[in-house]
């Protein structure tokens, strides 16, 4: 191993944020990029020269994944990155896997024991648990500031209409096309599971109504909602997806035995505000501040993404390959990772059953994971087959003509917002 780490990105749209803290980070460096779209593999270029950087650029993964190096970023597209995963570490590679962790039970399961069996670092980049307030509060919680959780909420609310065509570019098969209401769960139910460091042991599923403007842009499925019950008891509600406000929410509260915390409902705008009980019942004091960056402070503030979170999962991904303590301390292990997905795996089927509660198995056991090994159940045709495809959303599947299709990408070629 040399020097500095020699890390490749695969996925250059959202890869991009990785690619900026590779750029300039005293313990690694940028070696490899992969991604089918050309004109990103153009610009990572222009940038790499401007820091002294000559970077292999790659359209074909099987290609990239020969290079030379000691790890890869996942930020390829979010039902894939499972996949991926036990493609790199089977290859050698370190993986730090953006959102989600899987698609499936089955894959889960498999991504589990790829990273068992090679012992090498996975980390999960869920960067809402950096992000200012909520890194702040899961480094409050385990100085046991509150107290043992005993409730708490996450809310991501993100009304994406609007970049539909970015992100979506007219194809029908696109991932974000084929989702389910509580799939892309880990921005809200992620940062209260990392705070507490428990594990979710049951979940029940609720969907919203879907929003009728989402089958002009090739969508329909609604906002989800996961209450979690953790293995102390504790109860989290979970809720993300497209609500009607502007700008979006982000807010999170965790109420202990001692005390409580709770953040801004918009992003980035409000102070954490945290009360603590004193030794007499009922009577405790309230403070409220905006947290300071701690860790590496002045490298983290040249990535000032996703409210500060977009530097830290890159960070510590680095100093857990290094063996360094932050990084054992502050990395999302797969079993979190997994523990996390799974949350809304389970919630779904939840809905679909018309709410009835679901246990989520613990796959730290290997034997537990054999029941789940061969469990697909998704609602991506190209992995489920028979009765484990399942329904897009539990208000009745729609048929959406290929004109809508052909519209969204005339727009996403013209650089229009969704209509």
């Amino acid at each position: 191993m040399s020097e500095k780490l020699k890390i490749g990105v695969f996925g250059g749209f959202r890869g991009q944020t990785m690619i900026d803290v590779l750029l300039d980070h005293p313990d690694a460096e940028l070696t490899a990029v992969c991604d089918k779209y050309t004109p990103l593999l153009s610009e990572v270029k222009e940038k790499a020269e401007k820091h002294g950087l000559n970077v292999a650029l790659y359209e074909s993964f099987d290609e990239f994944i020969k290079h030379d190096m000691d790890a890869v970023v996942l930020a390829n597209y979010a039902t894939e990155h499972a996949i991926y995963a036990v493609k790199c570490l089977y290859a050698g590679k370190h993986v730090l896997s953006e959102v989600l962790p899987c698609e499936t039970v089955a894959q889960a399961v498999e991504l589990i024991e790829a990273v068992e069996k090679t012992g090498l670092v996975y980390a999960y980049a869920e960067n809402y648990c950096y992000m200012l307030h909520t890194f702040e509060m899961w480094q409050r919680y385990k100085k046991g500031d509150i107290g043992t959780v005993t409730y708490g909420e996450g809310e991501y609310i993100h009304d994406c209409a609007g970049i539909w065509p970015q992100i979506t570019y007219g194809e029908r098969d696109h991932w974000r096309n084929n989702l389910y209401c509580n799939y892309y769960c880990t921005h809200s139910v992620g940062p209260l599971l990392a705070m507490t460091g428990l594990r979710p042991v049951s979940v029940v599923g609720f969907e919203c109504p879907p929003p009728e403007e989402m089958k002009r842009l090739g969508a329909y499925f609604g906002a989800g909602l996961e209450m979690v019950k953790l293995e102390n008891g504790a109860v989290l509600k979970s809720i993300h997806g497209h609500l009607k406000r502007e700008p979006g929410s982000v807010n999170y509260e965790l109420y202990g035995t001692k005390g409580s915390m709770e953040t801004g409902r918009v992003e980035g705008t409000q102070p954490l505000y945290v009360y603590r009980e004193g030794e007499q019942i009922c009577h405790g004091e309230w403070e409220s501040y905006t947290p300071e960056l701690k860790i590496e402070g002045e490298m983290a503030r040249n990535h000032v993404g996703h409210g500060g979170s977009d530097f830290y999962p890159t960070h510590f991904f680095i100093q857990r390959i290094l063996g360094r303590p932050e990084g054992k301390e502050w990395t999302i292990d797969v079993y979190t990772a997994v523990s996390m997905g799974l949350c809304g795996i389970f919630a779904y089927r939840s809905v679909l059953e018309g709410g009835k509660p679901m246990q989520i198995p613990d796959l730290r056991d290997p034997a537990v994971r054999e029941a789940y090994r061969h469990d697909n159940k998704c609602t991506n045709k190209a992995i489920a087959k028979g009765e484990d495809l399942l329904p897009k959303t539990s208000y009745g599947e729609v048929d959406i003509p290929d004109e809508v299709y052909a519209h969204v990408r005339q727009l996403w070629i013209d650089g229009k917002p969704g209509e």
